[in-house]
């Protein structure tokens, strides 16, 4: 698996189209629009469910202190807001190996 190269999005849209019978065009369409629908979601209800998939959602992160790694000094980190990807457990299970 450490040699295996990651699918690219050309390579992902193909398979979509290919598997559905679709132009490729139509296929990223699809995709474009569920990053469109998932940006609507996390603003209005503070997260977004692909099913078996993974859940986004957005989270609140308090100021805090840290250090500069290069000169250990002190630094403040303020506030801010992140989108955080929970994978589905049955996805998980699928690929992590067992305990």
């Amino acid at each position: 698996m450490a040699d295996a190269r990651r699918m690219g999005k050309m390579e992902l849209f193909a398979h979509f189209a290919e598997k559905f019978d679709l132009k490729r065009t139509v296929a990223r369409d699809f995709f474009d629009e569920l990053l469109v629908l998932s940006e609507k979601e996390l603003k209005r209800s503070g997260e977004f469910v692909v099913p078996g998939l993974c859940k986004l959602v957005v989270q609140k992160r308090k100021a805090r202190e840290g250090r500069n790694p290069a000169t250990g000094e002190p630094i403040k980190i303020p506030a801010k807001t992140v989108v955080k990807a929970r994978i589905a457990k049955q996805l998980k299970d699928a690929v992590l190996p067992k305990k």
